[in-house]
């Protein structure tokens, strides 16, 4: 069965068809073309689908479409502006937080959750924060360092 779905993607309101057992993973990559959320395991145990729900990470592989009307959701498409990345993005490109790149959208966005709610994290903090989000390629090392610059330079600036 198929719903026309109301909600707010990257600040933008959408209105989208969609089948009533499409996740929001589904409905992200499929039938609004933002593919940058990326399906690892599909039962949300490996966070490379994490996306912000109301300013939340959440596994979009975990969430029916049909729960997003109402809410706002924030993909990693919608954190840079202007053409330019986010702060986070640009910390992982200069420390080296990326390998293969396809956990990074959802280790950032879990990453931006947390620098929101408290944005000087302790590195075991910061750890746990994005602990839901695995990494083949990484010791997580370079990651942890990149939340880390991004947490100091907002201290600097506040």
């Amino acid at each position: 069965m198929k719903v026309l779905l109301n909600c707010t993607v990257n600040g933008e309101d959408r209105s989208v068809l969609a089948d009533t057992r499409d996740t929001l993973l589904d409905l992200l990559r499929e039938r609004l073309g933002l593919t940058g959320t990326k399906e690892g395991c599909g039962n949300g145990n490996c966070g490379t689908c994490t996306v912000l729900m109301d300013g939340v990470p959440i596994n979009a592989c975990l969430v029916l479409a049909v729960e997003v009307p109402g809410r706002s959701v924030t993909t990693i498409e919608g954190l840079s502006a202007g053409g330019e990345l986010h702060p986070l993005q640009q910390a992982f490109v200069e420390h080296g937080g990326t390998q293969c790149g396809f956990c990074t959208p959802g280790i950032v966005l879990a990453a931006k959750a947390l620098l929101d709610e408290n944005p000087r994290p302790s590195e075991a903090q910061i750890r746990h924060a994005i602990a839901g989000n695995l990494c083949r390629c990484t010791g997580y090392g370079k990651i942890v360092e990149a939340i880390a610059a991004v947490a100091a330079a907002q201290g600097q600036s506040r």
